[in-house]
């Protein structure tokens, strides 16, 4: 199995830590997750969002450990982000927790999620 990444010249540059298109060819083993939230083991909520989306990157990394994969694996990244964040720490905590690695990612503020507490919810599919 072969990870291509591409940032085609025929489009915009990333303007932050993530890559245009991944193609993925051969035969991947594929993990999907459904939605992490920035909720501890313990059941503590960070009320600070950017708190909040650390703690659900943390559960990604847990989601993808319990399958033998890593962030490198990451081929697909989807957040969902409500109420105000600080864009500036919100980037330095995904740069930090990336790693480097730069998989395709959208980026999407909505209304609201699944109970008022929670400001973000990470998507994310991994291959190996």
């Amino acid at each position: 199995m072969t990870k291509t990444p591409r940032n085609p010249d025929t489009v915009h540059a990333p303007i932050a830590g993530y890559t245009h298109q991944i193609e993925v060819t051969g035969e991947p083993r594929w993990l999907v997750l459904s939605g992490q939230i920035g909720r501890r083991t313990s059941g503590e909520v960070p009320q600070d969002p950017v708190d909040q989306l650390a703690v659900a990157l943390e559960n990604v990394d847990a989601q993808l450990e319990a399958a033998g994969m890593g962030v490198a694996d990451l081929v697909k990244v989807t957040l969902y982000l409500a109420g105000e964040f600080d864009t500036d720490r919100r980037r330095e905590v995904l740069t930090k927790w990336s790693q480097g690695h730069r998989p395709c990612m959208t980026v999407l503020y909505v209304s609201a999620l699944a109970a008022p507490e929670y400001h973000v919810e990470v998507d994310a599919w991994a291959c190996r």
